[in-house]
């Protein structure tokens, strides 16, 4: 008898440690429940008055060592699900451009292609995508565009929203150490967002400023971004009754004072040219270029700089 129950107190204890073990396996993971991911929309935000304070690159800077500087000068609201109340600087007015929800986050506002990083009532952030037909390229798409709501600006900040439109702290200091740099060494020079100034002070020699613009006629439209030719402007110099005709393509230095110095010739040059064209163009220089031009610097956020011109003198006899 007591074997017995000896036998089953021992089953019986068995069965609960197994119990007990069972208990206390982990579970089998789960597989993750996937979250919807919310659709982006601009409608909560829809007849709110933003004015861009800022565009920058993902350095934090609003420009590169070599000048290429980004402007904010986008104004504008979202007025239904599909358009967008945009500034054309060029008709001084309001006009109304399509907006269309891409995919994702990704917006296309006049004409342009956005990621929607952040939104409130008081600002906006995008991210400007560089896209090729259809495909987005990531690596590049590394300006930022920063809005407030002209409210906010009014009432909180208490400024004038044009006013917020001009360079940070930052951006000035990053001026002023390449101005530093390309004063000792006029190699470092950047391009002037204010371009240097060429212009004739005698009858017998001809300025001409050649422009280049390749932008889109709606960028163009939309846009009131500089022209890419500030970050290389290129003067015609026309000497007339000159003591023979010659033609030179070159570019020159201009430092913060103004004054001129060769940089390099724009085409390769075979000996004995490469050696002989220096010579020729720094005496052409100093006899009409320096006898018969005034030259001002250029400069950014107000600074003068070094900056690179590139010059087509000729001579006619």
């Amino acid at each position: 008898m007591n074997f017995q129950l000896n036998r089953y107190t021992s089953v019986i204890l068995l069965l609960t440690c197994l119990l007990l073990a069972a208990c206390d396996q982990p579970k089998p993971p789960q597989e993750p429940v996937e979250k919807k991911k919310p659709q982006a929309s601009l409608k909560k935000y829809q007849n709110i008055r933003y004015t861009e304070v800022r565009r920058y690159f993902n350095t934090g800077y609003s420009l590169t060592e070599k000048g290429y500087m980004l402007e904010p000068n986008w104004r504008l609201s979202f007025v239904s699900e599909d358009s967008a109340n945009i500034y054309n600087p060029r008709r001084k007015m309001f006009v109304n451009t399509p907006l269309i929800h891409d995919h994702d986050s990704v917006f296309n506002i006049a004409w342009a292609y956005l990621r929607l990083k952040y939104a409130s009532k008081d600002s906006i952030i995008f991210q400007v995508l560089r896209t090729e037909g259809k495909v987005v390229h990531n690596e590049t798409s590394n300006v930022y565009m920063m809005l407030y709501a002209d409210d906010y600006i009014r009432n909180v900040l208490h400024k004038d929203p044009l006013s917020m439109q001009v360079a940070t702290p930052r951006d000035s200091a990053l001026v002023r150490r390449l101005t530093a740099e390309a004063s000792k060494d006029p190699s470092k020079a950047f391009a002037a967002r204010k371009m240097v100034s060429i212009t004739s002070r005698s009858p017998m020699v001809k300025v001409k400023r050649v422009l280049n613009d390749d932008r889109s006629t709606e960028e163009k439209m939309v846009n009131d971004s500089p022209p890419i030719d500030y970050l290389s402007p290129e003067y015609e110099i026309t000497v007339n009754k000159a003591y023979a005709d010659f033609s030179y393509y070159f570019t020159i230095y201009v430092d913060a004072n103004g004054k001129m110095i060769y940089a390099k010739y724009m085409v390769p040059l075979d000996p004995p040219f490469s050696e002989d064209y220096p010579y020729i163009i720094k005496k052409l220089m100093e006899g009409y270029m320096k006898a018969y031009l005034n030259i001002t610097p250029g400069s950014t956020y107000g600074i003068a700089h070094t900056s690179e011109v590139i010059i087509r003198l000729s001579g006619k006899k």
